[in-house]
């Protein structure tokens, strides 16, 4: 229980410091989305190689994950240039609600990927997920529409990136070679684009980016140590508070104030992750008093002929 609740602090710190990376990208100004991605990725590229050099051996991991790898890379680094669009151009809790249609996504991908069907209610989750999308995005037949849908589409490239997170990972591969061999892909794919359009920047311009990338490394460290104290179906309903500080972050330091239909959106979208949590946790239980179930005959099986034994002794 007591690691449950260091996982649930964890998450919750991590979406601190990824709404404190959203924050900062847009406080970067205008400058070329191209740009605010190479340097989020390269700070974070740093940080997680210096994280790999301490322990050297986890290079080895990527023996048998090259493809799952770059699948994740590619996926990962069109879901963080799409996600920085939406930022750009709509409200930073808009853009991050979107971005967390991830794991619904991720359900999807699973099943086609991996091959793990979801459950009916896990369905019922994606189903309500995209319904409070609907809301957010307030679908129109305008050009103005398309941020919000360049954000649903990043959570849809995020959740990709996640499946192959999971295949590699299930597969041996070190969390810190991952997320490595991402922002070092990443900014290399990124670069030319970055040279064609790059833009001057102010010295507090580089601040805030560096403050992007240092918020996005602190955010995968963060994360990852929730995931070391407790598994993601306990606890990923937490990562939701990313919201609450976007919210409250837009609101304070750009005087953004989402809408009505956008707050509605937001409960409908958590409402269906807490369902697809709780499916979780119920499934787990379930198991658990099976288990349980069969291992009382055992135990009573195992006293019965304890006892025979000492009464063929008396």
């Amino acid at each position: 229980m007591k690691n449950r609740y260091k996982g649930i602090i964890f998450i919750t710190v991590s979406a601190f410091f990824f709404a404190l990376m959203n924050l900062f990208v847009k406080l970067s100004g205008d400058l070329p989305t191209m740009q605010k991605a190479f340097f989020r990725n390269l700070v974070a590229a740093v940080v997680a190689l210096a994280m790999l050099l301490a322990k050297p051996s986890q290079f080895k991991t990527i023996k048998g994950n090259v493809f799952s790898l770059v699948m994740r890379s590619v996926a990962g680094t069109l879901g963080v240039i799409l996600n920085f669009y939406a930022i750009d151009c709509i409200d930073i809790a808009d853009a991050s609600i979107l971005n967390k249609l991830s794991p619904f996504f991720a359900i999807i991908f699973s099943w086609i990927i991996l091959c793990e069907k979801p459950g009916k209610l896990e369905f019922l989750a994606v189903l309500i997920a995209f319904v409070g999308a609907g809301f957010v995005v307030k679908p129109t037949f305008s050009v103005e529409v398309l941020p919000a849908l360049g954000g649903v589409l990043g959570g849809m490239m995020a959740g990709l990136a996640y499946t192959y997170v999971r295949k590699a990972g299930s597969n041996g591969a070190s969390r810190n070679l991952i997320i490595f061999f991402f922002s070092a892909f990443s900014c290399v794919v990124i670069l030319p684009f970055m040279v064609i359009s790059y833009k001057h920047m102010e010295w507090w311009q580089i601040l805030y980016l560096l403050g992007a990338g240092g918020s996005a490394a602190g955010g995968q460290i963060f994360i990852t140590r929730a995931y070391t104290y407790a598994p993601a179906k306990e606890i990923s309903v937490f990562d939701y508070s990313i919201v609450i500080f976007t919210t409250v972050l837009g609101v304070i330091f750009l005087s953004e104030f989402p809408d009505a239909l956008s707050y509605v959106g937001y409960v409908i979208i958590i409402g269906g992750a807490a369902i697809n949590w709780a499916y979780h946790l119920y499934k787990e239980r379930r198991k658990a008093d099976v288990k349980e179930k069969i291992k009382e005959p055992q135990n009573a099986e195992r006293g019965a002929g304890a006892k025979d034994g000492e009464n063929s002794d008396g």
